[in-house]
């Protein structure tokens, strides 16, 4: 802004004296920066403080950009609108109340079957004393140990779970609803789209190249996440560990969640073999959920899947800690959606940003 100003000054000799002015009351990028920072913080606590609002919100719009490909093709085959809405709706709803179902029913089971686990719970507690005795730890270490380990709070855990399952369920109404009236809106937000190009091309392509990297995103993710549940629920079946289809449902949630994805659904199966089988069928939980996950998320997914987010290993994680404190759980599965979209709106709508999409990328950008 200020440069225009100076350039139409510049053309009149009057004006030569009002430029210095103009240029010494420029503000300093370091207070730029800093209110940059301020306003990001207001919004993100902002967005905090109705995250029950803007989870499912986010989360019906991503659910939807994942069906645009059926209602383009009912729209190609010359569909009555009332079908390309109706398709894409249902095989979301489908979806959705099975998931939704399957973490229900095994969560119910899960909370009555930690309490028959309590016996055992205490004998490796006492092994684990007696082992810790012979090392030479003291008694109190092995007190308060011991304290940290009450049945009881493992079992409060497991209610608490329940409890933000029965929560999610709860959202699920405002999710299917905010589907609904999405899905209805699609094929005129479409048109829109298309009819904004001429006067905000920049804006419409980062919005397209959003939803398409958003899609990519999902679509990889999700096969590698069924391929990873699949194994994971053979192994456990294999290896006699009650609930396989639960962890095989929270490995392929897990999958959505960036870095730290592996490690929440390998906890649960591994301590729940632990109180079923002992220390060997623990180890062996370990060991196959290494071999499947380790190798398929941490050497295969990522050749695929870094040119469909298009964010550096640092930034991801970092989306997954700012997301993650905005919206909690939710915000951790839809961090690299949001982090897309928050990207298209600030970046990549800005031709004079191609610096920030290489510090983002982790990639240099052609000039």
């Amino acid at each position: 802004m200020y440069a225009s100003r100076n350039r139409q000054i510049d053309g009149s000799p009057a004006g030569h004296g009002y430029v210095g002015e103009v240029r010494d009351q420029a503000v300093p990028r370091a207070v730029i920066i800093l209110v940059g920072i301020a306003g990001a913080v207001v919004v993100l606590f902002g967005i905090r403080e109705v995250a029950s609002v803007v989870g499912p919100l986010v989360l019906a719009l991503v659910l939807v950009i994942a069906v645009a490909p059926v209602r383009r093709w009912l729209d190609g085959k010359n569909a009555p609108v009332w079908l390309q809405v109706t398709v894409p709706f249902l095989i979301v709803l489908l979806v959705l109340l099975g998931m939704a179902g399957i973490l229900t029913i095994s969560a119910t089971e899960l909370a009555s079957l930690l309490s028959t686990y309590a016996g055992e719970f205490q004998r490796l507690l006492a092994d684990a004393q007696s082992w810790a005795i012979t090392h030479g730890v003291s008694n109190e270490v092995i007190d308060k140990a011991r304290h940290s380990f009450d049945p009881d709070r493992i079992l409060g855990l497991a209610q608490s779970l329940l409890g933000s399952v029965i929560g999610v369920l709860s959202a699920l109404f405002l999710v299917v609803v905010l589907l609904l009236a999405m899905c209805l809106d699609a094929p005129m937000t479409s048109k829109i789209l298309a009819d904004g190009e001429g006067s905000r091309p920049q804006l419409v392509t980062a919005l397209a190249e959003f939803a398409h990297r958003t899609r990519r995103y999902l679509i990889v993710s999700t096969v590698f996440g069924l391929l990873s549940a699949i194994l994971d629920v053979v192994a456990l079946s294999l290896l006699d560990v009650p609930l396989p289809l639960l962890w095989g449902v929270l490995a392929l949630i897990a999958n959505y969640i960036p870095n730290i994805g592996f490690v929440i659904s390998l906890l649960p199966p591994a301590l729940l073999a632990l109180l079923a089988g002992g220390v060997q069928t623990m180890v062996f939980v370990i060991a196959a959920y290494v071999a499947i996950n380790v190798v398929t998320q941490s050497f295969i997914l990522p050749k695929f899947l870094g040119d469909a987010v298009g964010f550096s290993t640092t930034m991801t994680f970092i989306s997954l800690l700012v997301w993650t404190f905005v919206l909690g759980p939710l915000g951790a599965i839809l961090a690299i959606p949001l982090s897309l979209l928050t990207r298209a709106l600030l970046v990549d709508s800005d031709p004079s940003a191609k610096w920030a999409q290489a510090l983002l990328s982790g990639k240099l950008t052609g000039r």
